[in-house]
């Protein structure tokens, strides 16, 4: 049985609770007090709109969402749009490989349609080849921005002291392209025009030789920058042994 089946994933309401997902945030990231999203955050999130999701085995808590709630306007849109901003999703080390971030995922994308909501967008590293294969081939998100240095400079490992550039995932819960891809379909209806490559060993690089990984994530930024001006997105991701390469395509 996948080990993710047996825990439960429900919403978590208690201050006990959300006390417990700050500790988790050290222990998954890393995080000096300074970094770290209090339990107050998470008690206004519960207030206003937000998602809070805990995932138990047992009576332990082992993997943690916040999303909180946002607007905006697409550029052909005449009313702003209510969407929800999946700020964090915590799952410690031993309890990776399961299944379980994506079962927090679609448990997300369930309680956001009950809801009436169309979009969740997230960040999340360029660098980071796993997850953003994770985001595009395996939910369905497409990207059409960049943001140099989101969130400033970090004490967390994980991020090496470079600048926490970032994209922008935009899932679309009910598209079709969506739906295709939680139903186990190829991510293949999108024309691509486009491959802008990272590689493979860029993880080695952060730690062993940051200035290197700099350049490449500069270089990722300015092309990427360049192709969603011309009105492209992020459509796919190919896995190869010396790179990887991400899928710029139209996306409407």
């Amino acid at each position: 049985m996948n080990r993710a089946e047996t825990i439960l994933i429900r919403e978590i309401h208690e201050y006990s609770e959300f006390e417990t997902a700050v500790a988790l945030q050290k222990e998954i990231w890393g995080f000096a007090d300074i970094d770290v999203i209090p339990a107050r955050m998470f008690v206004v999130a519960s207030k206003i709109g937000g998602q809070l999701l805990g995932a138990f085995d047992g009576e332990k808590m082992v993997a943690f969402l916040l999303a909180i709630p946002g607007i905006r306007r697409e550029p052909d849109g005449i009313e702003p749009m209510y969407y929800l901003h999946s700020h964090m999703l915590g799952v410690l080390p031993e309890y990776r490989d399961a299944g379980l971030g994506k079962a927090m995922k679609l448990r997300q994308r369930e309680n956001a349609i009950e809801r009436g909501i169309e979009l969740i967008q997230w960040t999340f590293d360029p660098l980071e080849a796993r997850n953003a294969f994770f985001n595009i081939e395996r939910l369905g998100a497409i990207v059409r921005r960049y943001v140099e240095n989101q969130y400033g400079h970090t004490t967390s490992a994980l991020h090496a002291g470079l600048p926490t550039d970032r994209f922008v995932a935009e899932w679309w819960l009910t598209s079709e392209r969506v739906r295709n891809i939680l139903a186990g379909g190829q991510n293949g209806s999108h024309p691509v025009v486009e491959h802008i490559p990272v590689p493979a060993d860029i993880g080695e690089w952060k730690s062993g030789d940051p200035r290197r990984a700099r350049a490449v994530q500069q270089e990722i930024g300015r092309r990427c920058q360049g192709a969603f001006a011309r009105g492209l997105a992020i459509v796919g991701l190919e896995r190869g042994a010396e790179h990887y390469d991400y899928l710029l395509g139209e996306w409407k």
